[in-house]
């Protein structure tokens, strides 16, 4: 008998562990996107720095910057819930400066990611595509001022 429990909680302790690897599978296929990523532009450069928090989350961070000053800061949340995987970036000086929930809508492939939240004014819609290894365009879309407007941001990894 005592052969028997201990043959169940061994079972059972394996099937937990087993889904509990794949509980954040969807965030699991992102993990290309750690690191720091880079976009020198006449305006200035453009950074976005990603760091894995936790199994179930990343944490990103978007600078702007123009010599010395920062024109654009925004920080962002990548996390899996359930089976929805949700971008929510905090932007300074938008929204209150409270954070806009994106949910994941689309995976065409491993390399190309899009969200989206059509009752934000602009953008609903932020894809990033892994080019490569050292390459990502992150494109935000949508309507802007009841006209349809993207732009794309291509980037290297440092």
């Amino acid at each position: 008998m005592k052969k028997l429990i201990l043959s169940m909680a061994v079972l059972s302790l394996i099937a937990c562990q087993n889904k509990a690897e794949k509980n954040f599978d969807k965030l699991e296929k992102m993990n290309w996107l750690v690191g720091e990523w880079e976009n020198k532009m006449p305006e200035g450069v453009l950074t976005e720095t990603w760091t894995k928090t936790n199994d179930s989350t990343f944490a990103g961070k978007t600078l702007f910057i123009n010599e010395k000053d920062t024109l654009h800061s925004e920080d962002i949340v990548l996390t899996q819930k359930g089976e929805t995987l949700l971008y929510i970036p905090t932007v300074k000086g938008q929204n209150d400066d409270k954070p806009v929930e994106f949910k994941m809508t689309e995976s065409k492939t491993e390399n190309e990611f899009a969200f989206e939240n059509p009752k934000h004014d602009y953008p609903q819609k932020i894809v990033y595509k892994k080019v490569s290894d050292t390459n990502l365009v992150a494109t935000i879309s949508g309507k802007q001022q009841g006209k349809p407007s993207s732009e794309s941001f291509p980037m290297t990894k440092k």
